[in-house]
């Protein structure tokens, strides 16, 4: 066994020098956290003890399920950095652009580790596109690249419209990962035009980070799809959840001798082994007897005029059990009718959104992704 110590991830390259310690079994397992999390918490600095082989636990708590402690051995870790080498082109220096407590931030270390390059770390804070091209263009390497979240990808995308030196600092990055959360085509298409190379990751925690790019697994990373729901094997796959057996074995099964784990993401599986993702299959309402996918309602959604960043959440209704409530942060409001209109032509009448509400600003999670509890607040007042 060994112990397994929280880290704040305020100074990055405190992180850094830990990690590498974690990887080569010299130093404790790792917990990063949020640095405000520790100072105001009587969370312990040591925790565990954690299996030998596990490097580092990722704490997650996502907008709409119960926190979890995701174990990932070393072997794991490295098997997803190689993988990803081999997938871009070859080793490379990256820019850590996202917080070292989430698992596509460890990565971008990890990564670095392994190419044994140096990462330039962005410092902890707000996301300002014109600080991230300062520090893009301390990248020396030929082959350079980062980690993103789409809200990131979008600013970045609109200061450069308007600003040509942030736009020549994108075009010089080999390869921009972005995932964390659904990306819209319309998003990878602007990039497309202004010849910014973005590669769409699929992945998470227990996955040690992206698996799939552009709809591609690769490694050794196979997913296949058992009753339209994603299950995922390979060597980056995570030991299981600490402290939670029962978990593990709900998530992590073995099907004649190999070890998979069940994504709980709706999708399908290509002849030709393209990964396509529609969304959560806990983010599926039952509207007057008839399943709706939210996920799928919020993608033909944001797809019209003005809508390209509203969320659709669920809400109680009288009548119909649940509908879906569009959320969105405008000033104005769309036409519903419209918007109902279209959504009803591609899915049926009972995924027409009920309403529209509007905020003055959509709340976030720490990771830029909406946080789906506080909107569906809101969508049922």
């Amino acid at each position: 066994m060994r112990p397994l110590r929280v880290v704040p991830v305020g100074d990055p390259l405190h992180v850094l020098t830990e990690l590498r310690l974690a990887l080569s079994a010299s130093g404790d397992a790792l917990l990063p956290v949020p640095a405000t999390e520790v100072a105001e918490s009587s969370r312990p600095d040591r925790l565990g003890p954690v299996p030998r082989r596990v490097a580092v636990v990722i704490e997650t708590s996502g907008s709409t399920a119960a926190p979890k402690r995701v174990m990932l051995s070393t072997d794991a870790l490295l098997a997803s950095a190689a993988a990803s080498s081999v997938a871009l082109g070859g080793d490379g220096q990256w820019l850590l652009a996202l917080p070292a407590h989430y698992i596509a931030g460890v990565q971008v270390l990890v990564r670095s580790i392994a190419a044994g390059t140096e990462p330039v770390l962005l410092p902890p804070g707000h996301f300002d596109p014109a600080v991230f091209a300062e520090y893009a263009g301390r990248l020396v390497e030929p082959l350079r690249f980062t980690s993103l979240v789409p809200v990131q990808l979008a600013r970045l995308l609109d200061a450069a419209a308007d600003n040509p030196a942030i736009l020549a600092v994108l075009t010089r990055f080999t390869g921009i990962l972005v995932g964390g959360q659904a990306v819209s085509p319309a998003l990878i298409e602007r990039a497309v035009l202004l010849g910014v190379r973005v590669l769409r990751t699929y992945g998470s925690s227990e996955t040690a980070g992206g698996c799939v790019y552009d709809g591609v697994p690769i490694g050794n990373t196979v997913v296949r799809a058992v009753d339209g729901q994603l299950e995922i094997s390979g060597s980056v796959l995570a030991d299981g959840y600490l402290g939670d057996e029962e978990r593990t074995r709900d998530r992590f099964v073995d099907d004649r001798g190999l070890r998979w784990y069940r994504t709980g993401d709706l999708g399908a599986v290509a002849a030709d082994g393209t990964v396509s993702v529609t969304g959560r299959a806990d983010n599926v309402i039952i509207s007057g007897g008839e399943k709706v996918s939210l996920d799928a309602v919020e993608a033909l959604v944001r797809a019209l005029p003005g809508l390209s960043e509203a969320v659709v959440v669920r809400s109680g209704d009288p009548v119909w059990g649940q509908v879906p409530v569009v959320v969105l942060a405008a000033a104005e409001p769309p036409d519903l009718d419209q918007v109902r209109a279209a959504v009803a032509l591609r899915l049926g009448p009972a995924a027409r959104p009920a309403c529209l509400v509007l905020v003055e600003a959509l709340p976030l999670l720490a990771s830029g992704k909406p946080d789906r509890q506080a909107l569906e607040a809101l969508a049922g007042r």
